[in-house]
């Protein structure tokens, strides 16, 4: 055996355990037959496009395929494309290929801008590294649009939370923000149950069971991940579905903090933090495989040095984002800190309710910054906690995945005051004003004003 064909023969057997399945299929048909009955009738490209992580001057773009492919994005100012610039997925030295998400990253772009874009793919065959050749290119025949963040940018946000796979509120939540039409979405944590495959992640964020699958196609979502959205093999690495945030937009020292943002839209700078697991590392359940608390203090200088960014610090608003709550009037309300296993019998629940730890890191830095206002979930229950004592901020909780009742021993139990929301806010008359609306009921269940810091 030469050189060539010892290096060939020995990358197949090492990369057969790793390699998408139809790609060992294809390795052991004949020569020049690639196509794979399961997958040969398919649309390659197989969900509409996700805008992932909102910001000024660069959008994320995601979408499903059906085979090893690598995808593209054709992005213009203008709406036929005429003199647009396409965008593969990966980055410099080699392309991204792979049968599950392409992940396109848009860089350089303007603030407060409108763009168009088309998204695409190439078929590919991949045997070996001698062995490879692409089948066919595959375009969605939609084009699309995007307004970036910025200074000039709409002042206006929705944020859903706790869809749990939940298909109606879910719908029913995303035709409410389609009427709305905000300049961005908060998702604000536990969009997941456990999600074991990639496969169970596309059907969370690329292929949902409802009518509207094209809901982020052109409105750009933000995301907040809740512990629910830690959970599961999978999910140990969402970024194969939702990227990190762009690495120009972290430090050395915060390259982990890839869910951490820090965006400025129009009056309203908006901060985004990750209260991570709702249970301490030490739980056994865990075995010694959850470092949470670490994350959440690596997230305190992140955190001072967004606030003193000079577009943060100059808006007049200041809306801070996380899934744990930061405060609950109950003292029966777990906080989350109770050490080895989360059990003590001054607390209701074996997990955290709220977020003590989080509350102590970052509201006083949250309440320096003027903050108005922490919206929060995880509790499926909506919350409106005034402003008291030290804590200067409100302090609002979304509600659950519910639409006015909820089962128990398999008899639905009306319940009027479990309601899936959409949190509205945007500046009227010179102040921040966010709608709760009440998803079950259709109705605007209650109504915030601010002013400005």
């Amino acid at each position: 055996m030469d050189r060539r064909d010892f290096f060939k023969n020995s990358a197949v057997l090492a990369l057969g355990a790793a390699l998408p399945s139809h790609v060992i299929a294809q390795a052991g048909t004949e020569p020049g037959n690639t196509a794979v009955s399961t997958e040969k009738d398919l649309p390659l490209i197989s969900s509409a496009p996700v805008l992932q992580n909102y910001a000024e001057n660069s959008m994320g773009i995601a979408f499903s395929v059906s085979h090893l492919a690598n995808g593209f994005v054709t992005f213009s100012e203008k709406p036929d494309l005429s003199d647009g610039k396409t965008v593969m997925c990966g980055g410099y030295r080699v392309m991204d290929v792979n049968d599950k998400v392409m992940l396109i990253r848009l860089t350089g772009l303007k603030p407060a801008t409108k763009y168009y874009y088309q998204i695409g793919a190439h078929k590919i065959h991949y045997r070996h590294y001698h062995d490879m050749k692409v089948l066919g290119t595959e375009k969605d025949p939609n084009i699309y649009s995007f307004t970036t963040a910025g200074k000039k940018a709409a002042a206006h946000f929705c944020v859903i939370n706790d869809t749990h796979c939940r298909w109606e509120p879910f719908a029913r939540s995303l035709d409410k923000i389609a009427e709305l039409a905000p300049s961005c979405v908060v998702w604000n944590g536990d969009a997941s149950n456990v999600e074991e495959t990639v496969e169970d992640q596309k059907r969370v964020f690329l292929n949902p069971e409802i009518e509207r699958k094209d809901y982020a196609a052109n409105m750009p979502y933000l995301f907040v991940p809740g512990n629910h959205d830690d959970r599961g093999w999978a999910n140990r690495h969402l970024e194969r579905v939702w990227m990190f945030r762009q690495p120009e937009e972290r430090s050395s020292r915060d390259w982990d903090l890839g869910r951490n943002f820090a965006i400025r839209m129009g009056d309203i700078a908006m901060i985004g933090l990750d209260t991570a697991e709702d249970k301490v590392d030490e739980n056994p359940r865990f075995v010694g495989l959850n470092n949470s608390a670490e994350y959440r203090k690596a997230q305190v200088a992140w955190l001072k040095d967004a606030l003193k960014r000079p577009d943060i610090k100059s808006a007049p608003y200041l809306v801070a984002f996380c899934h744990i709550p930061l405060f609950d009037p109950n003292p029966k309300a777990n906080p989350g800190d109770i050490h080895p296993a989360d059990k003590d019998p001054r607390y209701t629940h074996d997990y955290a309710i709220w977020q003590r730890t989080c509350a102590n890191l970052w509201g006083p830095l949250l309440a320096q910054a003027g903050c108005q206002v922490v919206i929060t979930a995880h509790q499926h229950h909506y919350r409106y906690d005034k402003p008291e004592g030290q804590r200067t901020w409100a302090h609002i909780v979304g509600g659950g995945p519910s639409m006015g009742y909820k089962t128990v021993n398999g008899q639905r139990v009306e319940n009027p005051d479990l309601f899936a929301t959409v949190i509205e806010g945007k500046i009227e008359n010179n102040q921040l004003v966010i709608n709760v609306h009440n998803i079950a009921t259709g109705k605007i269940h209650a109504t915030h004003t601010f002013k400005k810091r």
